[in-house]
């Protein structure tokens, strides 16, 4: 049976980024990314996923390796090539007066203009097409300079989608956005990726988000070695917990999140099956009870009415109360 060889947008070669040999972050790099491929970069603050990423981007020089896009090699590409094969979604803020998110987006179109920079008519529908992508079509030609930091951040996603390369690098691009819009960016670029079999290397702190979405992960740590594999494979083989794990804090293997250590833990026996004890169990759990059968003291009973309503009957030393929110039975223990 023939394997289909995926196509190998960026390789990192024995890289080490940083300020110089003796003062490297990070050494003997290797690692790559496919088309069709959504690459997270992980890692604690200070960790250097920025340094990385910027290293990768040709923005800060690299201390030693290599680091290649396509068959190129970074440092043989001009400005006009490289642009044709990877844009670049950086953290720093953008505010240029009277520029509308219409011109921003637009500029994204460079490599392929010409010396006078003039958009076509399949340009400027391209345009627009990137701006509605990222749910910025109402703003088209509102100025960058008035909009909220959430917003400015999709016009520069727009900006890289419509320089239509085969890869793209994003730093923190969901830093400034609420969480719906969070779960949409991520989910227009999990499309690109797939939709359009382009690479994509995202650097985030939002580790669940990422355990969720991403092809690969890269967990980058001070002092560590980068890890790289799928999801899965980092959580059962404990990464997640030796890149991430603190006094107080672990991950939790079948929930897939990181929980607080809670110093001591109430046994309490909960009776009733469903999403509401699921989030009842939750509540109590962060108030400091643990399910237990063994509790004869404590008892919550979750019981449905004819009418579908919620009831939770609280025993406490023998004696029952009725409750109708989740508020109310805790307000009582």
């Amino acid at each position: 049976m023939n394997k289909t060889t995926k196509q190998q947008l960026l390789s990192l070669v024995n890289l080490s980024v940083g300020y110089s040999k003796d003062d490297a972050l990070h050494s003997d790099i290797n690692v790559s990314v496919n088309a069709g491929e959504f690459t997270c970069l992980l890692g604690p603050n200070g960790a250097g996923k920025s340094t990385l990423i910027k290293t990768i981007s040709g923005f800060l020089p690299k201390v030693e390796g290599e680091v290649w896009f396509g068959k190129e090699r970074i440092e043989n590409l001009n400005e006009q090539k490289k642009a044709k094969l990877v844009s670049v979604v950086l953290t720093e803020r953008i505010s240029v007066p009277n520029l509308t998110v219409f011109e921003l987006v637009g500029l994204g179109r460079t490599p392929y203009t010409g010396f006078f920079g003039k958009l076509t008519d399949t340009d400027v529908q391209k345009v627009y097409d990137a701006i509605k992508a990222v749910g910025l079509a109402k703003f088209a030609h509102k100025s960058i300079d008035k909009m909220s930091d959430g917003e400015r951040q999709k016009a520069m996603i727009a900006k890289a989608l419509v320089q239509e390369t085969p890869f793209i690098i994003l730093d923190e691009p969901t830093a400034f956005l609420d969480f719906p819009a969070k779960i949409e960016i991520m989910q227009l670029l999990l499309q690109l990726s797939r939709d359009h079999n382009r690479g994509i290397l995202l650097s985030t702190h939002d580790l669940e988000m990422a355990l969720q979405i991403a092809d690969k992960i890269w967990l980058i740590g001070p002092d560590r070695k980068l890890t790289e594999g799928v999801p899965e494979d980092l959580v059962l083989s404990n990464d997640f917990n030796d890149f991430f794990e603190r006094d107080g804090i672990h991950f939790d293997k079948h929930a897939g999140n990181f929980k607080f250590h809670k110093s001591v833990q109430k046994p309490i026996q909960i009776v009733g099956e469903g999403i509401e004890r699921c989030w009842l169990e939750k509540a109590l759990n962060r108030i400091g009870y643990i399910d237990s059968n063994e509790s004869n003291d404590l008892k919550v009973e979750l019981r449905k009415d004819d009418n579908a309503e919620i009831e939770y009957q609280l025993t406490k030393t023998g004696l029952s109360q009725n409750h109708q929110s989740i508020q109310s039975l805790i307000e009582q223990l």
